[in-house]
């Protein structure tokens, strides 16, 4: 009986040291490089893919006439905004890609993130300053989602995921942005990536 205790005693043992071990490792889903881009935040401030290297980011694509989808992906967003912070993970940025360049200002942008209850306006960016096919082709190119621009109406079609971009600018993982967002997910591979990444 002493034996069996022993024994099992040393196979949870084992298992504590191997969880410590992985503990803080990433891993991700897949590997998607993002396409080099300079676009304009709404501040009015160039903002590159070359700015945001070194830390990882959150990547949405959104558009502010939006009247399904994205005020519920905004309001998600802004609660995995709430969760990091609780966490104490601050190196970070969030990036919500207009889908809808030609109506969407930085001004306008501006306006709609106001809108929401934001822990930290000065790690979100939102960007517009391109053509509506240039964000068409790097929303596929580089996430794998369509953006299709009806012209029958003022509303335009497009994914609903968000997406972990890693410190080198590839896109990494996907989660459900819209109705059931995985916050503590989230955190736990934000953190697991700033670990991989120091």
């Amino acid at each position: 009986m002493k034996k069996l205790i022993s024994a099992t005693a040393l196979v949870i043992l084992a298992a504590l040291v191997l969880g410590a071990c992985n503990a803080g490792k990433f891993k991700g889903d897949f590997s998607w490089e993002v396409t080099p881009f300079e676009y304009t935040n709404q501040h009015g401030e160039k903002l590159s893919l070359e700015d945001l290297k070194g830390q990882p980011w959150l990547a949405q694509f959104v558009f502010t006439n939006c009247n399904s989808v994205c005020p519920p992906m905004m309001f998600n967003m802004a609660e995995v905004q709430d969760h990091l912070a609780k966490a104490g993970i601050e190196d970070y940025k969030i990036v919500s890609f207009s889908v809808d360049p030609k109506y969407d200002t930085p001004e306008k942008l501006q306006e709609y993130l106001d809108t929401f209850e934001v822990a930290d306006q000065s790690k979100w960016e939102m960007l517009t300053g391109y053509t509506q096919e240039e964000i068409s082709d790097l929303s596929v190119k580089s996430f794998k989602l369509p953006v299709i621009d009806d012209p029958n109406s003022d509303q335009v079609t497009h994914g609903t995921s968000f997406f972990l971009v890693d410190q080198e600018g590839n896109a990494v993982k996907s989660y459900d942005g819209y109705m059931e967002v995985p916050h503590d997910l989230i955190v736990e591979d934000m953190k697991a990536l700033i670990e991989a990444g120091s």
